[in-house]
Formats: C-alpha cells, structure tokens, sequence
C-alpha cells in the first residue's frame, strides 16, 4: 500500500466555542499506482484530508502509514514524508519567491541535502518534464512567465523532490479549456514517468471521470463512498445527498435514457460515451 488511513478525524479549535470537526472516522486506503479523484463539496473535508498526509496538519486521532512512515509515531521521519509525498496546491504559482526559475525549483532538492550536481540534475530534468525549456527559462524571474509557465515551474518546484505519490490539490482552478487540458496531460505524463500514484482534489468532474481510476466522495467530514468514476457517478441517490454534479457524459447518458434511447452501459468518459453510441446504432 502506498497510503493507508483508519479512523482518521480532526477538529479545528478543540475545545473551545469555535470548535469545528473537519474529519469524522475517515478510512482510506491507496494503493501504488492508483490515480485517486477526491471530490465534495466546500467544506466537506477535502483539504483538510490530503494536508494529513505529509503532515502538514498534525494527527490528532486515527492513524496514517505512508509507506513504512508511521505518523503516528512520536517523531515521524517528516524529511523523508515530504520527499515521498509530493504536494501542490491550489494555485500553486503563488508560492513562487525566488529570482530565478532555477533558484526556485531548486529549493526542495537543498533541503534534502543533495550534492550541488544532484541538485542541478533534478532541477533540470524537472523543468524540462513539465513541458518547459531548461535553457529557454533558468535565468528567467518566474514572475515573468505566463500564468500557465508559473504553474509548471511550481509544479516543476515539487517534481524536483521525485515524489513517490503526488498530489494536486485542484490542478485546473483558474485556467481556460486549453490550460486544463495541458495541465492535466502533464499530470498523466508525471504519473508515467516520475510519480505513480496520483491524487487529485477536484470540483470539475469532467476531468476527474477522463483520468482517476478510483474516486473518493467526501461529505460532511466522511467518505460516503469510494469506488470506479461509474460507481460513483451512476449512483443518482449518493450525489443527491452529496449534492454532487456529474460528469458530461454522464449527463448526455441520462438525458438519452429519458428520450427512451438505453446504451445498456454505463460510460463516464467521452471515449467510452462514443464506443457505446457505436456498438447501440450497430444494434
């Protein structure tokens, strides 16, 4: 198992008037190589789940094993959690602060304590997987950079640590179709080459049907359920009481189903929506 969680729960100001429960008995296990889609509403526990698991957050109840990294340990190996847990946050190019991009991408790699040509190697080959040249931008100030280059120097700023695991807290929010669909083939192509097991945080289902293979819904500081996109996203009375949208295709399924027209499948993405409409004219 890459992450395994029991019974986690977490409450903000704990023992005073203000006290709120974010997580309540929360279980979650993640295997390598899984591509994990958490999704709810605002408010539900998301953020406050995926922060848990490079202890960001201190454990306050339950447990959390991170590989052989136990957190519930007294002293827990953070230097080596946060080199095998990878974290980018939401808009995560306004965590960039250096004067070069280099500078930058470079500060993770030194505080594991690497060799000044280790560090420069991952810095390198960071930038150039997230789709960006090496020699084009190393001098360059990430503050001049498009918003769409910020991004990838910060998610470059992460890559450079080699996370077995990484994780996006919604990697699309604030960019156009073509910038979602760019940053999202970038994720696909870090899960192939540097990270195999992703988690995504994402309140757009359309992209959390195309690339996760296994979904999580959270709803008031639960898992209500964990299961494939079409568990989840064919089980009208669970997104009800989450208050869940679904998926386009999905959407375009049920509208048909009304019309009368039943593919006899159950397809969430647009490749699958299409293999299905061919196999019902084809009778």
């Amino acid at each position: 198992m890459s992450i395994e969680v029991k019974d986690l729960s977490y409450v903000y100001s704990p023992g005073t008037p203000y006290a709120a429960t974010a997580l309540d008995h929360v279980d979650l296990t993640v295997s390598e190589g899984d591509f994990v889609g958490i999704i709810g509403k605002t408010g539900s526990g998301k953020s406050t789940f995926i922060q848990h698991l490079n202890a960001l957050i201190r454990l306050q109840s339950g447990s959390i094993k991170v590989y052989d990294i136990d957190l519930t340990e007294k002293k827990p190996d953070l230097k080596r959690l946060r080199g095998t847990v990878g974290m980018v946050m939401q808009y995560p190019e306004y965590q960039l602060f250096d004067e070069t991009v280099e500078k930058d991408v470079s500060y993770g790699p030194k505080n594991l304590g690497l060799s000044e040509e280790e560090i420069k190697g991952r810095v390198r080959e960071a930038i150039n997987l997230v789709g960006l040249d090496y020699e084009d931008v190393r001098d360059r100030s990430p503050f001049e950079l498009s918003g769409g280059q910020k991004r990838r120097v910060a998610i470059a700023g992460v890559i450079a640590m080699r996370p077995r695991i990484l994780i996006l807290d919604e990697p699309t929010a604030g960019l156009d179709p073509r910038g979602k669909k760019e940053i999202l083939a970038l994720v696909k192509r870090l899960k192939e080459t540097s990270s195999p097991t992703v988690i995504i945080i994402s309140h757009d289902m359309d992209a959390v049907a195309e690339n996760c293979d296994k979904v999580a819904l959270f709803s008031g500081g639960k898992i209500e359920k964990v299961g494939a996109p079409r568990e989840i996203f064919y089980d009208d009375e669970l997104l009800l009481r989450a208050e869940m949208d679904v998926p386009t295709v999905v959407k375009i399924v049920k509208e048909m189903e009304k019309k009368g027209v039943t593919l006899g499948e159950k397809p969430v993405t647009r490749s699958e929506f299409l293999a299905s409409v061919k196999r019902w004219r084809n009778g």
